[in-house]
């Protein structure tokens, strides 16, 4: 799961349901990451916090009790979980609320419609990856450095998945792509293909747009 997730020594890693910490452990331990546990049980808890300390992470991770649907863990940049499948929706509105480009992984449990944008099956069973998502649905309008030069862009998103028009004939957009706040995607401008490559920051983005080889930047602000 930790390695499906990319983890580095500057994450942090919550698991919720911690049990004995394996999993925090294993993030501190094996990658170098600040983790966290989050159990339920106090003599779990107990219990983890002396396997923490048996395994010389002290330093790096702790497991603490605590309630998953009310402990705040929204500065992980990584989130691990072994919950079941019900749990996990009830989690999964809080998770889209997270930081853009948190990742997730979820060992043999999906979250309900929000498709994993990764999935491997090992002996150890199946598990799952997303990247969570900006929130870019809205009407936006792109602007050159120099502003002479507007593009009007509607967007349209379940989770991950984005559609939407663009230009003065709102011609369909084609090769799109969300993860985390890099938007991408192209549309057809009277037969001249245009390529745009953004980051999302809330209501702002920064693009290149690529039109007819020449690549300029673009600034885009959504208005409703």
């Amino acid at each position: 799961m930790l390695r499906m997730a990319q983890v580095k020594p500057t994450d942090l890693v919550y698991d919720l349901g911690a049990g004995d910490g394996k999993i925090a452990i294993a993030a501190a331990r094996d990658f170098g990451a600040r983790s966290v546990g989050i159990e339920y049980n106090p003599e779990m808890v107990k219990l983890a916090n002396c396997l923490v300390k048996a395994e010389g992470v002290a330093g790096k991770t702790k497991i603490i009790q605590g309630d998953i649907f009310e402990t705040d863990f929204s500065n992980a940049t990584v989130v691990t979980l072994y919950l079941l499948p019900e749990l996990n929706l009830r989690l999964r509105p809080t998770i889209l609320k997270m930081k853009p480009g948190t990742r997730v992984v979820s060992h043999s449990f999906l979250m309900d419609d929000w498709e994993p944008d990764e999935r491997l099956s090992s002996d150890h069973g199946q598990a799952y990856f997303w990247v969570v998502p900006a929130q870019v649905e809205g009407n936006w309008t792109l602007r050159s450095a120099d502003s002479k030069d507007a593009i009007d862009v509607r967007l349209e998103q379940t989770f991950q998945q984005v559609t939407g028009t663009a230009g003065e004939t709102k011609r369909s957009l084609t090769k799109t792509s969300l993860r985390g706040d890099a938007l991408e995607f192209s549309f057809d401008d009277n037969g001249t293909p245009v390529r745009v490559v953004a980051r999302v920051n809330g209501d702002k983005m920064d693009a290149q747009v690529t039109r007819g080889g020449k690549t300029r930047k673009y600034v885009g602000t959504r208005s409703g």
